[in-house]
């Protein structure tokens, strides 16, 4: 019996080591886009994929042919909106701070649809179903996001002013 249950654990860990190596590095960079963290330095990112990875494994023996990218997938996102509701005052609304990734400009929401809808070919439906949200909300959220990043808002024009040299003489007046 445990030489079975041995058996058992050593083909679950590999099975799961041959997903990690497969689908870690789109799902780190799914976690980036949401944390809107840089590339190079995204601990947020990367604590999402750990629980997100612990998660899929503690599940693992019941997914019953349930594709464990999806499941993964689901619990990175559904995670990163509980933080981003505790983070910024109940909602995922607009954040105090500006992240600095390249999907920085938008709000929390924002980003987990596009992520959802564009980088991880998500459909509408199911990206409702998800978030617990009607599928013409989300497509609003999309169509919102996606054109605020294809043109982004005008930054405010700095004041010219002429600078003047310290101790420069007067023009005179006629």
């Amino acid at each position: 019996m445990r030489e079975r249950h041995a058996s058992h654990s050593a083909r679950r860990a590999r099975e799961f080591e041959a997903f990690v190596a497969g689908a870690a590095g789109r799902l780190l960079h799914a976690a980036t886009l949401l944390t809107a963290e840089p590339p190079d330095d995204n601990p947020r990112a990367r604590r999402l994929l750990g629980l997100s990875l612990a998660h899929t494994y503690a599940y693992w023996d019941r997914l019953h042919g349930e594709d464990p990218y999806d499941r993964a997938r689901q619990y990175l996102a559904t995670r990163f909106a509980r933080e981003a509701w505790h983070r910024y005052g109940g909602g995922l609304g607009r954040t105090r701070r500006r992240p600095s990734g390249p999907l920085g400009g938008l709000a929390p929401q924002e980003r987990l649809i596009l992520v959802l809808r564009l980088y991880e070919g998500v459909g509408e439906e199911q990206a409702a179903a998800l978030l617990g949200l009607p599928v013409e909300r989300v497509r609003t959220i999309c169509d919102r996001a996606t054109a605020t990043l294809l043109h982004p808002p005008a930054q405010p024009a700095r004041p010219v002013t002429e600078a003047k040299a310290p101790n420069a003489p007067k023009a005179a007046t006629p």
